[in-house]
């Protein structure tokens, strides 16, 4: 009896911690829709990226390549550029969802910063909860997202700018909440102020995208210095 209690209240925490970043990073696509309206996109155009891209941040570069006046290549590229990371989350967490047919396509959709941040946020618990932590997450924050960018995009004219809601710093908040956890050592402190001064040093002088991939390649640096 004691251990299926603590199995249930295992099940419980994992639960409440998919359920709040999953309502607030879903929250913020009502900035996305509106973001969309804004860019002349349709409320039918809006919706569908949402729904088939969902990649808050690809999502982002497009509306704001295309609304900007950039072509559907620069738009195309940028996004893609912005989602290779969603790769390397995807090669980390192949391992542990050994999933097989159809179930890859749903896994590969909902591979995000958030899933893969909640999955590794519950790795004490064991890996039953890091997959459960992964599936409540992804399949919560794609419901959640979509329900709020047609919230936003209808409501895009009354809304007025979504950044005066404080909506702009849910996702980035939300992200480092599963992150800051988890360095518990100084060298995890030490990569992650390194990777933090490298995107911003990069950010005014490069493309979309770059700087994301550059802190990736900068944790690959650290982690071989380690073992050698």
């Amino acid at each position: 009896m004691g251990q299926n209690n603590r199995v249930s209240r295992v099940n419980r925490t994992t639960a409440a911690a998919s359920l709040s970043v999953s309502f607030t990073v879903g929250l913020y696509g009502i900035a996305f829709g509106a973001a969309g309206i804004a860019a002349c996109f349709s409320l039918l155009q809006t919706c569908a990226l949402s729904l088939l891209t969902f990649s808050g941040a690809s999502q982002f570069a497009v509306v704001g390549v295309l609304g900007a006046g950039g072509s559907a290549l620069s738009g195309i590229a940028t996004a893609s550029l912005l989602g290779i990371r969603n790769a390397l989350y995807g090669m980390r967490m192949a391992p542990l969802l050994k999933i097989r047919g159809w179930k890859r396509i749903v896994g590969a959709q909902v591979t995000i910063d958030e899933s893969t941040g909640v999955a590794l946020g519950q790795s004490e618990l064991g890996e039953a909860q890091m997959r459960q932590g992964f599936w409540l997450t992804g399949i919560g924050v794609y419901i959640f997202w979509n329900i709020f960018t047609v919230v936003g995009a209808l409501g895009a004219q009354a809304m007025g700018d979504p950044a005066a809601w404080g909506l702009d710093a849910a996702v980035p908040a939300a992200f480092l909440g599963l992150v800051w956890p988890r360095l518990t050592n100084g060298k995890e402190r030490a990569l992650a102020v390194a990777a933090m001064a490298l995107s911003l040093g990069l950010t005014p002088f490069v493309a979309a995208g770059v700087p994301i991939i550059s802190t990736a390649l900068l944790a690959v640096a650290f982690g071989w210095k380690a073992r050698t």
